[in-house]
């Protein structure tokens, strides 16, 4: 069985927070191909503009962003790229748990100060896949993020990777993702086809508008197509 975590830290106990890797444990599997899909969706859409660096998030909590985000990552490593999965949900921390690695440093000890980008990165199972995950809950964790320390890291690391994917918090609940969203190339909105709320969705969209974040599309999650049994993937444009 495929182990998800090794090196630098020490492995956390899997829980139920984990999010199934469907590109690693069924890379061959209708889903798998819907992320790659995604993927190469998002290559056309930058094929004028960089696209680096990208926000995944959605507007309320439960619609798949982290699976969204953590799969998506894969994918492209799998094609080769050096990539890096930054866990910016601060106040509801996944990514650790998916990756079987420790939450005891991360993204908060970094913008904190308290620790380094070089110490604060996982290196997954995963060829050519690095997680940097969100770290011990801070008390302030939209002010870390909309902070210049935020501005430094973010170019430290497009530096050493390809694509950085940041798994950030549901648009509706907190200001983090709209702050986030200025700092990125694009953002792509993960809605639940059997969670969203379609006002929340518009609400989501227009916050996205209002803080000029560039959306690159939406991601439809859990959405079962006539005659499958499987929950597939979409990439739309808007």
């Amino acid at each position: 069985m495929f182990k998800f975590g090794k090196k630098k830290h020490k492995h956390t106990q899997y829980d139920k927070s984990g999010r199934e890797l469907i590109t690693v444990l069924k890379p061959k599997s209708p889903i798998s191909e819907q992320y790659r899909t995604i993927r190469t969706n998002l290559e056309f859409t930058a094929v004028d503009d960089e696209l680096q660096t990208m926000v995944i998030t959605s507007s309320s909590s439960g619609e798949g962003k982290s699976t969204t985000s953590s799969n998506l990552a894969v994918v492209y490593a799998q094609q080769g790229k050096r990539v890096l999965l930054v866990d910016c949900d601060m106040r509801r921390p996944t990514a650790h748990f998916t990756f079987r690695l420790s939450n005891g440093i991360g993204l908060s000890t970094v913008l904190a100060k308290k620790t380094t980008v070089d110490k604060a990165t996982h290196t997954t199972q995963i060829e050519n896949l690095d997680l940097i995950a969100a770290g011990p809950i801070p008390p302030n964790p939209s002010e870390l993020l909309s902070s210049k320390m935020m501005d430094r890291v973010l170019e430290e690391l497009k530096a050493n990777y390809d694509v950085i994917i940041l798994d950030a918090p549901p648009m509706m609940q907190v200001a983090d993702t709209r702050l986030l969203a200025r700092k990125v190339d694009g953002v792509v909105l993960v809605v639940g086809c059997d969670k969203s709320d379609r006002q929340m969705v518009v609400k989501a969209k227009e916050q996205l508008i209002l803080a000029d974040a560039h959306i690159l599309g939406v991601v439809l999650n859990k959405r079962e197509p006539q005659g499958s049994d499987d929950h597939y993937y979409y990439y739309a444009y808007e």
